[in-house]
C-alpha cells in the first residue's frame, strides 16, 4: 500500500508542510506552474534549498505582494486583512482546481474555523480568520491540498505532534503554548509538549495534520521511496523539519494466499509483585483474548531479580490491554512494539482410529502444509483407552 508517514518530531507548520511534501512530490513543475496561476499576481511559490543542522531540505518561498511571508511559527498570530470565513470559502472556490483539492482546502478551513468560533465564544459566521485568513495561511492550505492530491498516497499516518512550549504573541496578546485554537484543533490527536520554549505548531498546521491523516502512531514497517525535508524558519539545536516519507507498507500487503498480519507487544518489567499475583495476571490476560502471555527472567536497577510480562494482542486491543496492565500489575508504564507476522491459514479435521474420533489441525501456505493431532484429543484417547500416546500416533500416521 502506498503509504505516507509524516514525522512532526519538530512540530508542523503550514509551509514546513508544503515544502516536505513538495519534496516527494514528482509534478514538482506542475505543482509550481498552477500555484503561480492561481494566485497571479498576489501571491508567488519558489522552492529554496535551505540547510538546518547540515540536512538540506526545501523552503517554500511565498512572496505576497511581493513580500516574504512572516515567520511560519508567528504570522498565524497577527492581524492582516480579517478575511471572513464566507469571503474565505468564495475565494477557495474560485480556484481552478479539482474538486477533492477544493473540498479539502475548505475542510481544513472549516476545523480552523470551528476552532476559533469556540475559543472566543463565538459562531462561524462572525469568524474573521485574523490569524490564518491570510493570503500566505491560504496559499499554504491550498498548496498542501494540492500536493496531497497529486503524490496521492493511499494510507496517510502521522506522528504524535511536538507543539512545543512556552508562550507565544498574537493579536489579542501573549498566549499559553499551545495556543487556544491549536490545542482545539488537536482534540483526539495525540500531542505533546517539550522543552523547546517556541510555537512549534500553528492552527494551520494542526488542521492539516488533522483532517488528512488517516491515523498517529510510530511509523510502520515500510520500504521507503523518497524523503522529503521541510525547512522552518527558526533555528533550533535541533533540525526544525517536518519529514515527509513516501513508500510501501507492509502490512497491508495481503493476500488470501498469505496469512501476514500484525500483531502488538505490550510489557513492562515488575520487581515488585509475588509470583502467585503474576500468574493470576498472565491468566487474565489469555482470558481476557490475548494472543499470548509469557514472562521471562531479568535483572533490573540495584541488581534486582525481576520479570518481564510480555502480551500479544491484536493492535485494535491495544487500550483493552493496556488498562489491564495498569489495573492488575504495579506497573506505572508499558511499552509497545507492532510485528508483521507471517502466519500458515490453519483448519481442522477428524480422523478416525481405532480409540475414536482425532482432530487434526492442518496449517497451510507458502507452499506448505503442516499437520499434528491434537494433543488433547490424543491424551483422552489414551487414558479412555490405557493405550500409549505413541500407539495413537502410530495409527494416526497410517
Amino acid at each position: 500500500m502506498k503509504t505516507l508517514y509524516l514525522e512532526c518530531s519538530m512540530g508542523i507548520a503550514g509551509d514546513m508542510l508544503m515544502s516536505a511534501l513538495y519534496e516527494i512530490c514528482d509534478q514538482k513543475d506542475l505543482f509550481l506552474s498552477k500555484m503561480n496561476e492561481l494566485f497571479d499576481p498576489d501571491i508567488h511559490f519558489t522552492p529554496l534549498a535551505h540547510s538546518k543542522c547540515g540536512i538540506m531540505g526545501t523552503q517554500m518561498q511565498v512572496l505576497v505582494h511581493g513580500e516574504e511571508e512572516e515567520d511560519a511559527t508567528e504570522h498565524h498570530h497577527h492581524h492582516h486583512h480579517g478575511f471572513s470565513y464566507a469571503s474565505v470559502l468564495e475565494k477557495i472556490d474560485t480556484l481552478d482546481l479539482p474538486d477533492a483539492v477544493r473540498e479539502s482546502a475548505r475542510a481544513v478551513y472549516e476545523l480552523i474555523g470551528n476552532a476559533e468560533a469556540a475559543v472566543h465564544g463565538t459562531s462561524l459566521e462572525q469568524i474573521h480568520f485574523h490569524e490564518v485568513g491570510t493570503l500566505d495561511a491560504l496559499a499554504d492550505v491550498v498548496g498542501c491540498s494540492y500536493l496531497f492530491y497529486l503524490i496521492a498516497p493511499e494510507k496517510i499516518i502521522c506522528s504524535p505532534i511536538h507543539v512545543g512550549s512556552g508562550f507565544v504573541r498574537c493579536a489579542h496578546g501573549v498566549l499559553l503554548v499551545p495556543a487556544p485554537a491549536t490545542a482545539e484543533i488537536l482534540k483526539e490527536v495525540p500531542y505533546y509538549t517539550g522543552s523547546i520554549s517556541s510555537e512549534l505548531c500553528t492552527p494551520t498546521g494542526a488542521a492539516l495534520a488533522k483532517h488528512f491523516s488517516d491515523s498517529f502512531g510510530t511509523m510502520p514497517t515500510m520500504t521507503v521511496e523518497t524523503t522529503g525535508y521541510g525547512m522552518g524558519h527558526k533555528d533550533f539545536p535541533i533540525a526544525n523539519c517536518v519529514r515527509a516519507f513516501l513508500g510501501d507498507s507492509f502490512v497491508e500487503k495481503k493476500t488470501a494466499a498469505f496469512q501476514d498480519d500484525t500483531i502488538l507487544e505490550i510489557s513492562c518489567n515488575l520487581d515488585d509483585m509475588t509470583g502467585e499475583a503474576i500468574g493470576f495476571t498472565t491468566e487474565f490476560l489469555l482470558d481476557a483474548g490475548a494472543l499470548d502471555v509469557f514472562t521471562i527472567p531479568i535483572q533490573m536497577k540495584k541488581n534486582r531479580p525481576g520479570i518481564l510480562l510480555v502480551c500479544f494482542c491484536e493492535p485494535e486491543q491495544k487500550e483493552t490491554f493496556t488498562r489491564l496492565f495498569f489495573e492488575h500489575t504495579t506497573t506505572r508504564g508499558v511499552r509497545y512494539q507492532e510485528y508483521v507476522r507471517a502466519k500458515l491459514d490453519a483448519s481442522f479435521y477428524e480422523k478416525d482410529t481405532p480409540y475414536g474420533t482425532i482432530r487434526v489441525k492442518k496449517n497451510t501456505g507458502y507452499g506448505i502444509t503442516k499437520e499434528k493431532p491434537e494433543f488433547e484429543d490424543v491424551k483422552a484417547a489414551a487414558l479412555r483407552s490405557g493405550v500409549s500416546i505413541a500407539e495413537i500416533s502410530r495409527h494416526l500416521s497410517e
